[in-house]
């Protein structure tokens, strides 16, 4: 059975930093691309970050330069280091695996608030 599970959000300052991490089980974690996502009030949820088996990432344009995914294999877990936080970051962040055409492929785990106010 194949389980995702986010935590590590919270309620920060603009400017602050966040470390989500996902914890995932019920798959070959190694073998796969891994991806984060966030869905905001309204919105539709939308790609973040991915990476690769062979740790290529790639970034959303809105958070280039301040986001970084990363994954541990060994504990198959996937990271989300968010720097530099503002307001519009505010959402629901959700991990998922990524399949060759770039869509998610399993059901979504609960997700992590992430909440970026003064």
């Amino acid at each position: 059975q194949v389980r995702l599970v986010e935590s590590g959000g919270g309620l920060v300052q603009p400017g602050g930093s966040l470390r989500l991490s996902c914890a995932a089980s019920g798959f070959a974690f190694r073998l796969t691309t891994m991806a984060w996502y966030r869905q905001a009030p309204g919105m539709q949820r939308e790609l973040v970050a991915q990476i690769t088996l062979g740790r290529l990432t790639d970034y959303a344009d809105s958070v280039k330069g301040r986001f970084t995914i990363s994954r541990d294999n060994a504990k198959n877990t996937v990271y989300l280091q968010m720097d530099n936080l503002k307001p519009e970051d505010t959402a629901v962040y959700y991990c998922n695996r990524r399949d060759s055409s770039g869509n998610p492929i399993y059901s979504w785990g609960q997700g992590t608030q992430v909440t970026v106010s003064s």
